[in-house]
C-alpha cells in the first residue's frame, strides 16, 4: 500500500509495520523484555479445550481487508464476528498482551495476525494454540511456499492471511534503466539518492542474500558482512536516507533513483506513476507473512477455524486480494480475479500479486533469530541508522 490517491495512507498496513522494531514511547524493546514471562499462575479457560462461543473477535491490521467479508461470513456462518484494525505494532501489541498471556491467562480476542517473525516468538514461548486442521478443510488450498514455513516448521500454529515481498523499487526515469540486483543500489551514479528501510529483516535481508548468506538461519555473526556494506554505503553518502512508507513520495517525486520497497506499495504507486518499477534482486528478495494465529485461551477456537476455512475458499480469498492488492495464500486466486472482471481482472496479470514460479523460488523467508542475536542485530541496526 502507499501514499497516494488510492490508498488510505494514515491507514497502510506496511506503513505500521514499519515500525515494528519499536514500541511505546519511542522506546526500542529488546526480545528479552518483552518476553519476559509473568508467573505460573492459570487461568479457567487457558486452554484450548475451554468452552466454546458463537462469536469471534479478530484483532488485525488496518486497511487489511474488503468491506464486504466480515458481513458475508456472519451471514454464512451465523457467527457473530468482531472485526479490529488494533494490531498496529508488533512488538507493540505484543507489549499489550504479554501480561495476561505470560500468566497463563486468556486475552480477549480470539485471533490476531503477527507477522512471521513475531508468530515464530509466540510458538516459542507457547502462547498460540494448536490449530483445529480438522476444521479447516480449505487448509488445502495453501500455496506451496507457504506450507510449513520457516516460522511454524510443522503447520500447526498457524495460516498465512496474505503476503508480499521486499525488493528493488526504482523510477526509471531517473535510474535510465533498469535495475536487477543490489549492485546496482550501490551504482556511484546513484550517488544520494538511494534509500533503504527502517525494517530490518527487509533491508539487512536484502544485503545479506546479495553476499550469499542464508537469511533462513539468520545469526548476528552472519550478517556482520551485511552490516558493514550498509555501513559503507551510509558513509559514502550513496544512501539518502532510511524510511517507512515516505519513501514512496521520494520515488514517485525522483528525489530517490532507486530503493528498497515492498511490493504492494509499486502494485498501486504505478497506477499513478508508470515510471515507478519494483524488482525481485537477481540474488533474492524477503518474503514475508502476517499470519493468523488463535492466543492460548481462546474461547472462539472452532469460530476461528471457521473463519480461516473461509478466508481460504478461493472465491473469497479474491475479493479481499482485489481490495488489499497483496499476495494471497490461496491457490485459485488468480482465476477468480479474471472471473470478476474489470479492474480485479486486470490485477490477476500483476507480476507484483503472482510471482512466476521461477521468481518465487528467488523469495525467502528471514528465519528466526535467537533472543541474544536479536537485540544485537537490532542495536547494530539502529547504530548505523544513526541513532
Amino acid at each position: 500500500m502507499s501514499n497516494h490517491p488510492h490508498v488510505r495512507p494514515d491507514l497502510s498496513r506496511r506503513r505500521f509495520l514499519g515500525r515494528s522494531g519499536l514500541a511505546l514511547g519511542g522506546l526500542a524493546l529488546g526480545p528479552q523484555l518483552l518476553a519476559a514471562c509473568g508467573s505460573d499462575d492459570k487461568s479457567d479457560s487457558e486452554s484450548s479445550g475451554a468452552q466454546q462461543t458463537k462469536s469471534l473477535y479478530f484483532a488485525n491490521w488496518p486497511a487489511y481487508i474488503d468491506d464486504e467479508t466480515v458481513k458475508l461470513f456472519e451471514k454464512d456462518s451465523g457467527i457473530k464476528m468482531k472485526y479490529t484494525e488494533e494490531y498496529n505494532d508488533n512488538n507493540e501489541y505484543f507489549a499489550k498482551v504479554q501480561p495476561l498471556l505470560s500468566k497463563g491467562k486468556r486475552i480477549d480476542p480470539d485471533m490476531f495476525a503477527p507477522t512471521f517473525w513475531m508468530a515464530a516468538r509466540l510458538i516459542k514461548l507457547g502462547w498460540v494454540e494448536k490449530l483445529p486442521v480438522d476444521k479447516i478443510a480449505n487448509e488445502k488450498n495453501l500455496v506451496a511456499r507457504l506450507q510449513k514455513p520457516t516460522w511454524d516448521p510443522t503447520g500447526e500454529y498457524t495460516l498465512p492471511w496474505q503476503s508480499g515481498f521486499a525488493g528493488i523499487s526504482y523510477n526509471i526515469s531517473v535510474t535510465g534503466r533498469e535495475l536487477t540486483s543490489m549492485d546496482d543500489l550501490w551504482d556511484p551514479a546513484f550517488k544520494g539518492k538511494i534509500g533503504v528501510l527502517t525494517e530490518m529483516r527487509d533491508t539487512l535481508g536484502l544485503i545479506a542474500l546479495s553476499k550469499g548468506i542464508d537469511i533462513s538461519k539468520p545469526t548476528a555473526k552472519a550478517f556482520e558482512p551485511a552490516l558493514e556494506e550498509l555501513q559503507k554505503q551510509v558513509d559514502s553518502g550513496q544512501i539518502k536516507k532510511f524510511t517507512g512508507n515516505d519513501y514512496l513520495s521520494d520515488l514517485s517525486q525522483g528525489n530517490f533513483a532507486a530503493c528498497i520497497g515492498w511490493s504492494g506499495d509499486i502494485a498501486q504507486l504505478s497506477k499513478d506513476n508508470p515510471d515507478a518499477r519494483f524488482a525481485i534482486p537477481d540474488s533474492g528478495g524477503t518474503l514475508w507473512s502476517d499470519t493468523m494465529a488463535i492466543p492460548t485461551g481462546s474461547t472462539g477456537v472452532g469460530p476461528a477455524a471457521e473463519f480461516m476455512n473461509y478466508v481460504y475458499d478461493p472465491v473469497n480469498a479474491a475479493r479481499i486480494t482485489a481490495s488489499v492488492q497483496y499476495v494471497s495464500p490461496v491457490e485459485g486466486v488468480q482465476d477468480e480475479l479474471r472471473k470478476l472482471g474489470g479492474d480485479a481482472a486486470a490485477l490477476a496479470d500483476s507480476p507484483l500479486l503472482f510471482p512466476t514460479e521461477e521468481s518465487a523460488k528467488n523469495l525467502h523467508a528471514f528465519g528466526p533469530l535467537s533472543d541474544a542475536d536479536e537485540e544485537k542485530l537490532d542495536s547494530e541496526f539502529s547504530k548505523v541508522q544513526g541513532n
